[in-house]
């Protein structure tokens, strides 16, 4: 299984990725981490290291899963080119997908979690305000069929709503 988080930065994707992880028991794999200890491998700025994030996330995830594992990947996935590469790789590693995309609060909570969070990446640059709202144009085009998850909702229950996308999809009954 193959379960992708999508959401802008600061809606609560991560927390519940996480927590999707720690009830689920899968592998969850996070572009910014794996972005961020690039950035302190001393790979400059000014290289794509947020798309060489992605590819190589794609190795871990594709690793996880030719092991037999279930994997979640925490990511941003506002491109279609993003999309795309996990739905190409669910597809060669016959894995079922689930996209799940976290639809932020109402814009002043949506702020205020991007601008108060503290997260354990060292060296790794917070997005602004203004890049977050940047981003949503995104997510207009995008037509894959997806979980959407209220990120005001207690994360508890958005990781029930997940769990039990996947147990449809273990069935059989939607891929």
């Amino acid at each position: 299984m193959l379960i992708v988080m999508a959401g802008l930065p600061g809606s609560g994707k991560s927390t519940i990725a996480a927590a999707a992880g720690r009830a689920l028991g899968c592998a969850v794999i996070a572009v910014d981490a794996v972005e961020a200890a690039m950035l302190r491998a001393g790979i400059g700025t000014e290289q794509p290291t947020g798309l060489a994030a992605y590819v190589v996330a794609d190795a871990v995830a594709r690793e996880q899963l030719r092991l037999g594992h279930d994997v979640c990947v925490d990511a941003v996935n506002d491109a279609p080119a993003a999309r795309l590469q996990w739905r190409d790789l669910a597809a060669a590693e016959r894995a079922s997908l689930l996209f799940v995309e976290v639809l932020a609060p109402e814009p002043q909570e949506h702020r205020r979690r991007l601008e108060s969070r503290e997260r354990d990446l060292d060296g790794f640059p917070e997005p602004t305000w203004e890049s977050v709202l940047a981003r949503r144009s995104g997510f207009d085009e995008w037509t894959d069929d997806r979980l959407r998850l209220d990120a005001g909702r207690p994360v508890e229950e958005n990781v029930r709503l997940i769990a039990s996308a996947v147990a449809l999809r273990r069935d059989g009954s939607s891929d």
